[in-house]
């Protein structure tokens, strides 16, 4: 990534911390919380201030990893039961992104072969390090595999943030944008704003402008009237957790802007990492779908909008069904047809390298 990618990064290691941007205070205020407690990774990541998929698992490795240097005990085996705790503690923070689940059982399995209780707290941040420069390379490649999808001039709609910030570096869905500045391709992206708690208007707005990146925000009910004036040529978003038949979970709203994408023959596009899908389920009706505060929808940055009395349905994700979806983009390549059947040999080949 060329000099000019003012992004600053969402997690950091520390010797005795977890520096994150705190993406709560975005865009009126760059700040860096230091975690340093097992409490404060849950709450970091519970409450938002560490959000996307691939980032929430960075976060979740280096805190488990950091938790892990206090455990106290020369016992390898009672050390491991210990991490195991730490670990499924937090693991409840966030139901649905998969990646977190995902990078804390890769770290207690780096463990698990430790000859001492050294050996193991090293392999931990070892391996928490390795999940975060992994990321970023993966990200790099999802951006290079879907850049050939898009041509210079080009209008691209997307929702929530699944950039820079969601990630280790670069992005998923945003990771095409950067590379494309490099390459001197004009695309302009139109950013739904993300009700209930704004993550397009806040965050994906404010990275992309940081990046240089040519970007307009809607708000989520302009979406339909934009695909139609604007001459929207596709759209592209991440995910949470896709399901073994392609059927994805993403921020709530995707769903419906793949409706739209149907209705106006635009291809939509999921942009992810091979960490996201969650092959152990066979379709989107056995994802999670974590509920949220009622006052997100209640209020904006704590000025009350609605009745405090209302009843408020505030589901976080909803499901594109993979029918809806023209390709998933992955760093391996692009899934475009038999979602099924690609993602198990995509995921076959992968276990034999």
């Amino acid at each position: 990534m060329p000099e000019q990618f003012a992004v600053p990064r969402s997690v950091e290691w520390e010797e005795a911390s977890v520096k994150i941007l705190n993406q709560q205070k975005l865009p009126e205020k760059t700040e860096y919380l230091h975690l340093t407690t097992k409490e404060d990774v849950y709450d970091a990541i519970q409450t938002l201030k560490v959000r996307g998929a691939p980032a929430i698992g960075i976060t979740a490795a280096f805190g488990l990893a950091l938790c892990a240097q206090s455990i106290n005990t020369s016992d390898v085996s009672a050390f491991l039961v210990e991490l195991g705790k730490i670990k499924d503690e937090l693991n409840q923070a966030r139901p649905t992104a998969v990646n977190l689940s995902w990078a804390l059982n890769r770290l207690v399995i780096s463990a698990e072969d430790a000859k001492s209780v050294n050996e193991a707290k090293t392999n931990l941040i070892h391996e928490a390090i390795q999940i975060q420069v992994e990321d970023e390379e993966t990200c790099r490649q999802i951006g290079q595999n879907a850049l050939h999808l898009f041509k210079s001039g080009d209008s691209i709609m997307t929702i929530c943030n699944a950039g820079s910030i969601a990630t280790s570096r670069y992005g998923t869905a945003l990771s095409p944008f950067y590379l494309a500045k490099t390459k001197d391709l004009d695309l302009h992206i139109y950013a739904c704003e993300t009700r209930p708690v704004l993550q397009g208007a806040r965050l994906t707005a404010w990275e992309l402008m940081q990046g240089g990146i040519d970007v307009t925000l809607i708000t989520d009910s302009m979406a339909a009237h934009t695909m139609k004036e604007k001459n929207i040529s596709a759209v592209i978003v991440g995910a949470d957790r896709i399901a073994r038949n392609g059927d994805t979970a993403n921020k709530i709203g995707t769903y419906g802007l793949a409706i739209l994408a149907k209705a106006f023959q635009i291809p939509f596009f999921i942009a992810a990492p091979l960490s996201t899908f969650d092959v152990s389920i066979s379709c989107g009706d056995n994802i999670p779908i974590e509920e949220r505060d009622p006052d997100e929808v209640r209020l904006i940055n704590g000025t009350q909008i609605a009745p405090q009395e209302v009843p408020v349905f505030n589901p976080a994700f909803d499901i594109t069904p993979h029918d809806l979806i023209s390709g998933i983009i992955t760093e391996k390549g692009i899934i475009t047809d038999r979602f099924e059947e690609e993602i198990e040999a995509l995921f076959s080949a992968e276990a034999l390298t």
